[in-house]
């Protein structure tokens, strides 16, 4: 009796030992599935809304065709180096702006390609990568390296084509931690110009995370930018309880530690939420680059003086700035 009751529990346990591991591996081929289906549609842009004529402007296309290419990183982590350019580079005998990305958590340049197109669409060489866990900037200072080198190759299409001086970096939420260590603890962080970052994860967050960065080491211009919504900005301190990933007090201890002698801007969107940032903050990062990065006199005036469009934009609150 006992060894048939013994038998029967053996084969219930089995039976559920197998369909565990049929669940484990038809979530694992949904998750990968999932990891590589799109975040953005190629025309997300277009339903962007504001009254603000610079804001809405830069949210939208820019004037140059764009082209990509991929090469193979050689690692596991990086997979691949993903790049989109002004098409007429192919041909043209002049250099390009260049603007690195780094991916927040569990993104890869793969899941938001339009984005990269956009920006791209402004006359920007935009580059990125598959890592999925950015937030230490090492496949961030490897991807610039490794697109810097292709403007030093012959036969490249990106020889001579790439600015060495005209480089931006941006990243949002655990790739806004990621993107300021890229900008200051590597040994070609001297090389960016400007910085822009959506949400980046506030500074005991990312140290708790393994991302510790310090902001008083950023000597290059910044504008960050963060939401209200509760998942961005709880209200908390966040010494023991979460803040939401970007909290204000985040964005003040940041703005407060760099030097007062670089340019520099903090402002918040009222009520977005932290998976808002990336689409929402698309026209003044765009006028925030094309600045930096190109001398643009129409996008300095989003950001520039008392008269700044940014601060009469009745989306944004909490703005401070030193320009």
């Amino acid at each position: 009796m006992m060894k048939k009751l013994l038998k029967g529990i053996l084969s219930a346990v089995a039976v559920i030992v197998a369909a565990v591991i049929v669940l484990i591996v038809i979530l694992t081929i949904k998750n990968g599935i999932d990891s590589k289906k799109p975040q953005l549609t190629d025309d997300y842009y277009t339903s962007f809304k504001s009254d603000s004529p610079l804001e809405k402007k830069y949210s939208g296309l820019g004037d140059y065709e764009v082209a990509n290419a991929d090469f193979d990183a050689g690692d596991k982590k990086i997979a691949k180096y993903r790049i989109w350019y002004p098409k007429e580079l192919e041909s043209a005998e002049q250099e390009y702006p260049l603007i690195v990305i780094t991916n927040a958590s569990n993104v890869a340049a793969l899941n938001y390609e339009p984005y990269f197109k956009r920006l791209a669409s402004w006359g920007f060489i935009v580059a990125g990568n598959e890592d999925r866990q950015a937030g230490s900037g090492e496949s961030t200072s490897l991807t610039l390296d490794y697109v810097l080198n292709l403007g030093d190759k012959q036969g490249s299409k990106f020889y001579k084509k790439i600015s060495q001086i005209n480089i931006g970096i941006m990243g949002f939420s655990q790739g806004g931690a990621g993107a300021i260590r890229a900008a200051t603890e590597f040994e070609n962080s001297n090389r960016y110009k400007t910085m822009f970052t959506g949400s980046a994860a506030y500074a005991l967050l990312a140290k708790n995370m393994g991302w510790e960065y310090d902001a008083s080491k950023i000597k290059i211009p910044y504008f960050m930018a963060a939401g209200t919504g509760k998942s961005d900005d709880s209200g908390k301190y966040g010494e023991k309880d979460f803040s939401g990933v970007a909290p204000l007090f985040s964005l003040e201890e940041n703005y407060e530690t760099m030097s007062n002698d670089v340019f520099k801007i903090r402002a918040k969107i009222k009520g977005a939420e932290h998976e808002d940032m990336l689409t929402l903050t698309d026209g003044y990062m765009t006028a925030w680059m094309l600045w930096q990065l190109k001398d643009d006199e129409e996008a300095e005036k989003a950001f520039e003086g008392d008269t700044a469009e940014i601060l009469n934009n009745g989306h944004w609150q909490d703005i401070e700035k030193n320009i």
